[in-house]
C-alpha cells in the first residue's frame, strides 16, 4: 500500500469516528500542496533574554524565552531562525570552551542551544545532546508536535533518524534509529550519532534513502522544522545567509515603522523566494545597529537603521502596553504577516 493510500485510509477512518487527537495531527501535518522552495526566516537578538538593565534573573525565566520562540517557529512553519548578538563588543565573552557557556554568560549560545534541542525529535536528543547546564530545565519545555516529531505507529514518507552502532543484514551500510521498534538500514557508511533525513522505502526489504534535510519540504511540502544559525552582529544576519542570493525580501519590525496594512495591502501580491523577518530586543533593532561596527562604518545608525530593510513595519499600532517582549512580538508579527506566504 502506498503512502497516499495509507493516508486516504486514515482520513476515511477518522471521518467515521477515529481518535480526535490523531485526526487533528494529520489535518495539520499532511501537506495539501506540492513541494515548496520558498522559505521563511526569523532573526531575533541575544538581548531577548534581557531587561533594559540586566539579564532575566532566574534560569526558569531565561528558559521560558526560547521555549515560546520555538513554539512560534513551529506554529507558523518558519524554516530558519537566526540569533544575532546585539550587545556591545566589549561585553561579549571570549571563551573557546562552549561547555561553560550558559544563559548568564553567553546568551547567543544559550538561545541557539535550546532552540536546536527543541527542534530535534525527542527520541534523538539523548544521543545528540551531551549533558550541559543549558539543558538542566529541559523537562519543562513544551513539545513542538511537528511532522518530523512522529507519533507512535504513525505512517510518514520521511523520517529523521540518528545513526547507531550495529551490523546490517548485508554487512554493509549503517543502522539508523528512526523512533520505531526496530532500526532501519541505509547503504551509506556514516559514523554513529549522526543525524540523517531518510525517505522510507515502500518495500521494507529495501534500504531507506538518505536525502537532503530540506527534501521533505522541497519534494512533498511538509513543514520539517527549522535550522538554527548564530550571527555575530545584525549585519551578519544578511551577509551570512545560507541562500545563494541572500534574502530577496527583508522586513524589520519596529513600533516606529509603518502599519503592516500599509506596507502590504491586501490588494498587492508579494513575490519572494526567501523572506527574512527581523525582531529587535528591549531597545529595538536600532540598538543592534549601534553595536555593529560594520553598520557604523556605513553610517547606518539610529533612524537610518530602517534602510537595511525592504519594509519597516509596525505589526501592532496603538499597543496598549508600553512594552511588547520579543517573543510576544513574534506571535503578533507572524500572525499579521502570514498572508504574505499564504499567497505563494
Amino acid at each position: 500500500m502506498s503512502y497516499q493510500e495509507r493516508e486516504a485510509k486514515k482520513r476515511k477512518l477518522a471521518s467515521s469516528g477515529g481518535n480526535a487527537q490523531q485526526q487533528a495531527f494529520h489535518a495539520v501535518n499532511v501537506p495539501a500542496q506540492e513541494g515548496r522552495d520558498w522559505t521563511v526566516s526569523v532573526a531575533f537578538p541575544s538581548s531577548t533574554i534581557a531587561t533594559y538593565a540586566s539579564l532575566l534573573p532566574t534560569a526558569e525565566q531565561r528558559m521560558a524565552v526560547p521555549s515560546r520562540v520555538a513554539r512560534a517557529l513551529a506554529i507558523f512553519s518558519v524554516d530558519e531562525v537566526i540569533v544575532y548578538d546585539d550587545s556591545p563588543a566589549s561585553s561579549r565573552p571570549h571563551r573557546t570552551d562552549t561547555s561553560v557557556y550558559t544563559g548568564d554568560t553567553d546568551p547567543v549560545h544559550f538561545l541557539t542551544h535550546v532552540l536546536s534541542y527543541m527542534e530535534t525529535p525527542p527520541f534523538m536528543r539523548k544521543a545528540l545532546f551531551p549533558l550541559h547546564p543549558n539543558l538542566r530545565l529541559t523537562s519543562s519545555l513544551p513539545g513542538l508536535d511537528t511532522a518530523h516529531h512522529p507519533h507512535p505507529k504513525e505512517s510518514m514518507p520521511y523520517r529523521e533518524g540518528v545513526t547507531i552502532v550495529g551490523m546490517t543484514k548485508s554487512g554493509n551500510g549503517t543502522l539508523v534509529d528512526i523512533g520505531q521498534e526496530k532500526p532501519v538500514e541505509i547503504k551509506e557508511d556514516i559514523p554513529p550519532k549522526t543525524r540523517v533525513t531518510l525517505k522510507l522505502s515502500e518495500d521494507e526489504s529495501e534500504p531507506c534513502e538518505c536525502v537532503h534535510p530540506h527534501a521533505p519540504r522541497t519534494e512533498a511540502g511538509f513543514y520539517w522544522g527549522y535550522t538554527v544559525r548564530k550571527a555575530a552582529s545584525l549585519s551578519a544576519v544578511f551577509t551570512e545567509s545560507p541562500y545563494e542570493n541572500g534574502y530577496d525580501l527583508s522586513i524589520g519590525t519596529s513600533e516606529r515603522g509603518s502599519p503592516a496594512s500599509k506596507e502590504f495591502p491586501s490588494s498587492k501580491r508579494v513575490q519572494f523566494n526567501h523572506v527574512l523577518i527581523v525582531f529587535g530586543g528591549p531597545r529595538g533593532i536600532e540598538y543592534a545597529a549601534m553595536n555593529d561596527e560594520e553598520l557604523g562604518g556605513m553610517g547606518i545608525q539610529g533612524g537610518k537603521t530602517r534602510e537595511l530593510f525592504d519594509h519597516w513595519v509596525d505589526v501592532l499600532p496603538n499597543q496598549g502596553s508600553r512594552t511588547i517582549r520579543t517573543e510576544e512580538a513574534m506571535y503578533i508579527a507572524l500572525t499579521v504577516l502570514k498572508r504574505i506566504w499564504d499567497n505563494e
